[in-house]
């Protein structure tokens, strides 16, 4: 005996509907969100800068078949690459994300919404540069920012109040959904094509977080994000050469997304789209570090000058009790590790190895990762005394849509019975409430990592254009890129 299947189309679900307004429909008002997706545009364009030096990185870049020739193809910036729009967003997605540091949101996921900027950019300046051979007008960079903002908003709030690591999937797969959706407006879609390119993202398979946890940590999630970038650029082109999409993907009996993949439960949403997520993301400014750490190693650092003498040999590290970091629920979930680190991408998701290196160099940057300074006994004999303790305050304040604070503390004790200072840090520079003092900072990390790649002439008028609101936003899209050429 079988039942009744309905086979009448359902109207598409509401998710998708929604996002697609939001694309098409939605006006940009707030100057913050677009200051801020200004600077996030620097950040992310210097992130990929600096992984550039990298070649775990760049031996996965360029096109797929060497030599190939694209007319009209989007450049990667910082190399002599131009690439199809997909392989682009690719490459940029890839040097974006490699180090692991530009901006993150956190929520009930958490991801890094500038990943999306793989799909963005490439997808603009390719359209740019063929409108401008076609005689017509190309894309400016104002339409770069607000993809972004919108890109930032649809990843954001679909992680507000849905965890999609609970369970096993990948953050990334908010990172496809939302360039689909972005990329399709930038191609020009209508409505129903960006809601047929979004419904495929959703029936995709999802990737596993698999190589983000002991024992399979790895360098895929480095790449994983320009992967999920490139894979929108793929879905946004088909929808516009009339691919059709799938109306419940994510509500049908057994099949959708939810049934398979979300414990039948529907996604839960805490507020519509807007500008919310650009005002209020998150920017690793100092070093790279997984950001539930970010606090964690700011509080290890103002301990340094205090114990720095006292730990700095083995002997003097034996003569330490314990160490106590104070954190919240989900940095004890994600980023306490004890064992063996068996790589960089092992290492900079490890609250301990992070606090360590901060604690005894009075530093954190992107080499303490590699093996010559992960060989130094005295990370993992500082390893071995630390404790994580959760305390509910971080953690109900974590979650608060008016905090969003990411705190930590840190506290050494010493076998004579002597303390250091219980040092606490509750919102990293990079958080909204600390603008004024980080993005002087985020500026000055932004001039390192173009002074990696480009002389000071290009560096110079690099800043020019990025320091203006309205010159940036004016600025032709393949200009703006032909900037960061090589």
């Amino acid at each position: 005996m079988s039942s009744h299947i309905s086979n009448v189309r359902p109207n598409p679900d509401q998710v998708l509907v929604d996002i697609a307004d939001y694309v098409l429909n939605y006006k940009i008002e707030s100057s913050e969100a677009y200051d801020t997706a200004r600077n996030c545009l620097m950040d992310t364009l210097g992130c990929g800068l600096e992984a550039l030096s990298y070649p775990a990185c760049t031996k996965l870049m360029g096109p797929i078949v060497p030599g190939t020739v694209v007319p009209n193809g989007a450049k990667v910036p910082g190399t002599q690459f131009q690439l199809d729009p997909i392989q682009a967003a690719f490459n940029i997605g890839a040097m974006i994300r490699w180090l692991d540091f530009n901006d993150t949101w956190l929520a009930a996921e958490w991801g890094h919404p500038s990943d999306n900027l793989g799909g963005i950019l490439a997808t603009s300046d390719w359209i740019s540069r063929t409108r401008v051979a076609q005689g017509k007008a190309p894309l400016t960079v104002k339409d770069v920012l607000t993809a972004m903002i919108k890109a930032h908003e649809i990843q954001g709030v679909l992680a507000l109040e849905n965890s999609f690591n609970r369970v096993g999937l990948d953050h990334v797969i908010l990172v496809k959904v939302a360039s689909t959706a972005v990329v399709t407006g930038l191609l020009g879609g209508t409505k129903e094509e960006i809601i047929n390119a979004v419904s495929n993202a959703w029936v995709d398979g999802q990737a596993l977080r698999t190589y983000r946890h002991a024992p399979n940590t790895g360098s895929r999630k480095s790449w994983a994000a320009g992967d999920a970038t490139s894979r929108a650029v793929r879905l946004a082109l088909m929808a516009m050469k009339g691919e059709m999409g799938y109306p419940s993907a994510l509500t049908a009996k057994t099949w959708g997304f939810y049934d398979v993949s979300f414990k039948g439960q529907p996604f839960k949403f805490q507020r519509p789209y807007g500008s919310y997520v650009m005002e209020q993301v998150l920017f690793k400014i100092s070093f790279p570090a997984e950001f539930h750490a970010q606090t964690a190693v700011e509080c290890a650092l103002t301990l340094h000058p205090q114990i720095g003498e006292r730990i700095n040999t083995l002997d003097k590290i034996d003569q330490v009790e314990k160490i106590i970091i104070t954190t919240h629920e989900s940095a004890i979930r994600i980023i306490d590790k004890t064992g063996p680190l068996a790589n960089p991408a092992d290492r900079d998701h490890c609250i301990q190895y992070m606090s360590a290196v901060g604690l005894l160099k009075g530093n954190l940057t992107a080499a303490d990762y590699e093996d010559d300074v992960a060989n130094d006994p005295r990370i993992d004999a500082l390893r071995a005394k630390m404790q994580c303790v959760e305390k509910a305050e971080y953690t109900k304040d974590y979650l608060d849509p008016e905090k969003r604070s990411i705190a930590n503390a840190i506290q050494v004790f010493f076998k004579d019975g002597s303390k250091s200072d219980n040092v606490a840090v509750e919102y990293p520079i990079g958080h909204r409430r600390r603008r004024g003092e980080g993005i002087p900072e985020l500026v000055k990390k932004f001039k390192i990592n173009l002074a990696r790649r480009f002389p000071a002439k290009q560096q110079a008028a690099i800043l020019t254009v990025c320091e203006n609101q309205k010159t940036l936003e004016a600025t032709p899209v393949h200009e703006f890129v032909n900037l960061f050429e090589i």
